[in-house]
């Protein structure tokens, strides 16, 4: 029996397609564009050895009166926690104009990174990852 809300998975955004419809994750991207008409944050976040990125249409609109200019501003980083959704309603049915595959969330909370250094936040959630696909429980 559940007596709260169920965690979030941490994940690269690029692992983002292999998630379900209505699980619950938290990850970071960089802003590639905002929509205040339909409340959606654009979010990549490619990894070197990848030759295009995931692009995430983050639906925004639970969260739009704690958001400041800085987490919708192109070029920072956001970390984001919400579930993946089989589309994003509000997002003019647009997909990306690049044609990398596009992945539709619900976010719930949102904060902006901050300084990090992001080949060492790569290595830890695939670390965490690979730990977890092996059975072994990695303390959080």
């Amino acid at each position: 029996m559940s007596y709260g809300p169920r965690p979030s998975q941490l994940c690269l955004l690029s692992a983002l397609p292999k998630k379900q419809v209505g699980d619950k994750v938290r990850f970071l991207g960089c802003v590639t564009s905002y929509s205040p008409v339909s409340g959606v944050l654009a979010l990549e976040h490619r990894l070197p050895e990848e030759t295009r990125s995931v692009v995430a249409l983050v639906d925004v609109n639970v969260v739009l009166e704690s958001l400041g200019s800085e987490q919708t501003r192109v070029g920072e980083w956001v970390n984001v926690i919400g579930y993946v959704t089989d589309a994003a309603p509000l997002a003019d049915g647009k997909e990306s104009s690049r044609g990398s595959p596009t992945v539709h969330t619900q976010a719930i909370l949102l904060w902006s990174a901050g300084p990090f250094d992001i080949r060492k936040y790569e290595a830890s959630v695939m670390a965490l990852a690979r730990a977890n696909s092996a059975g072994c429980r990695v303390p959080s």
